[in-house]
Parts: structure tokens; sequence; C-alpha cells
């Protein structure tokens, strides 16, 4: 792509940065909820044996989503082929192929928990030829069958550049498509092992090239060494591929193994964020340092129609 921050194909691995010592500030505090909701929602992700991106993750927003009785669903398994500097899900070698069980599974955890608006994330396998793009249009299809007007949305890996794969989940008609480019291309053989930041870009473009209706997603982490021109850069670069929906929230360290936290950013300057982001193009932009790609996806959704809906009768 044109854009002025792109990778070097040649460049230098970049250093590994210090830890700051910072504490974390006020605006990060989260509040614990282990409620009824949250203890019900544990019991059946166990029973049925599923995994969450809350969980492996370690989401700082898990109490509170789950008290609401909401979650994002991991499917493929709880191993993943790469080994990103900013993910606490375990990496590895996945021992046999996905289970071909598990879109049942999911779809009955949706009808238990009462949705009407369900997420499907999974770790990337490479391993497969296809990523795994079936299970996650199996998964879709099973969810609306057995909750029917349940919503879906997925947040799929990059299946290595493999568009028949994107075109397998695009084909189940996802209700959102979301693929997250997660930093600035600068920082990307740093923070993204294994992804490309022109191929993350190719994906978006061709989802919204295959069926310009679904709305697509992507999200950035702030906090990892970017400067906001970068951003910035990285913003257009977004929103001239036909992304819709645009997530910005601070990377938090989830173990000492993991990619140092550079700066918190404030508030105020996600705010900022936030309003450029639209006035470049976004229907929506979720910024704020607690956001992440499912934090409030329904609610996403609903103001993204809603400045869709607006920009359609201006028109």
């Amino acid at each position: 792509m044109n854009s002025p921050f792109n990778i070097l194909a040649n460049s230098p691995p970049l250093p590994v940065l210090p830890a700051i010592a910072n504490p974390r500030p006020e605006w990060l505090r989260v509040k614990f909820f282990g409620g009824e909701n949250y203890q019900d929602l544990k019991r059946i992700m166990r029973t049925l044996d599923l995994h969450t991106v809350c969980e492996s993750a370690r989401c700082p927003n898990m109490g509170e989503c789950w008290e609401h009785r909401t979650a994002t669903f991991m499917i493929l398994g709880d191993i993943c082929t790469r080994a990103c500097g900013f993910c606490a899900v375990p990496s590895g070698k996945p021992v046999g192929p996905p289970d071909e069980g598990e879109p049942l599974r999911v779809a009955e955890a949706v009808e238990r928990m009462g949705l009407r608006y369900a997420v499907v994330t999974s770790v990337n396998r490479d391993d497969q030829p296809d990523g795994g793009a079936h299970i996650f249009a199996r998964t879709i299809e099973e969810i609306r069958r057995r909750v029917p007007g349940c919503k879906v949305e997925v947040l799929i890996p990059d299946f290595r550049g493999d568009w028949n794969a994107l075109e397998t989940v695009l084909a189940a008609r996802p209700d959102v498509l979301n693929h997250n480019t997660e930093t600035v291309p600068r920082l990307y053989r740093q923070v993204r092992k294994g992804a490309v930041y022109e191929r993350s870009l190719g994906l978006l473009r061709r989802a919204k090239e295959f069926d310009s209706q679904i709305p697509a997603k992507t999200g950035l982490m702030l906090g990892l060494g970017e400067e906001k021109e970068e951003v910035l850069a990285t913003m257009h670069d977004l929103v001239a591929q036909g992304a819709d929906i645009l997530t910005l929230g601070q990377y938090l360290q989830p173990t000492r193994e993991h990619l140092p936290i550079v700066r918190y950013v404030h508030p105020g300057e996600f705010a900022e964020f936030k309003a450029l982001g639209e006035a470049m193009g976004f229907k929506h932009v979720e910024s704020g340092p607690l956001v992440r790609s499912s934090y409030h996806a329904f609610e996403q959704v609903a103001r993204y129609a809603g400045a869709h809906n607006e920009a359609s009768v201006r028109a």
C-alpha cells in the first residue's frame, strides 16, 4: 500500500522495549464482577467444553461482560499456531484437526445464554488447509438454525491470505465481519509475528468487494510505541479499504513474557482519535482505554447502523 509507514521487507528486527514502571492509572481500574450470571456462564462453557477469548486472552472486561451474559466464543481449539507478542492465548502445535462438533455446542450455548448477538473468534490454525474457515461458516449456520434472529459477528484470522477461505466465511453471511489490524505497520514484526500488514488490508478490501452490505470491522491497540501520525496513517489505510467500524483500546501486558506497555494513552487522546476517525469516514469508532473488539459489540453495530442510515438519507 502507499502508506509512508509500511514495513520495509529488509528492515532489521525491532528491539524489545523496556517495561514502564508507572502504576496503572485510575481510568484503567476495573471492577470485578462474580455474581450469579458470571458463575452461570462459566458452568455453561465448562459443561459444553467451549473456550472463550475472554478467559484465554485475560480480557479486563470479562467480569462485566459475563455478568451481563455476553461472551466471545473462541473456536478451533485453544492452541494458536502463532505466537504474537501481545496475546495470552497459548501457542504451539494443535493436536488433531478442528472439532467438527464445536459449532453445534456453540449454538447450544448461545441458546442457553439467551443471546440475540453472538461474537465468535478463533485461534490461528495455520496447520489446516482452510485455516478452519469451514468451522466458522458452520458455526454461523448452526447459531442461526438454533436461535433464529440471533445476529452473529465473526472475528477472523487472516487465513494466510487464502481468499477462498475468506469467501467460505462470507458465504455464510455473518452480520459483521471483523479482522483486527492490531497495530501500525512499523511494529508488525515485533507485535504480530506471522502476520503481514498488507494482507490484513487486503482481507478487509476483499470482504467489502465480496458483499458491501456486510459491515467490515477492525481494531488497533495503542500504547505499544506507535506515534500519533502512524495511527492516523493506518486509520486512513483502513478506511480506504472500506472498513466501517474501528475499535481503539489500550494494550495491557498479560504476563511478564509479553510485550511491555510503552505508555498509557489518556482517555482524551482516545476521544480525539474517535473524532478524527469518524471525520475520515468510519461509520463508527469505539475508542477508549478498556475498549476491545467485542466489548459492547451489539451497541457498536447499532451505532454503525444509525450512522449508515443517516448517510443514506443524506445521499
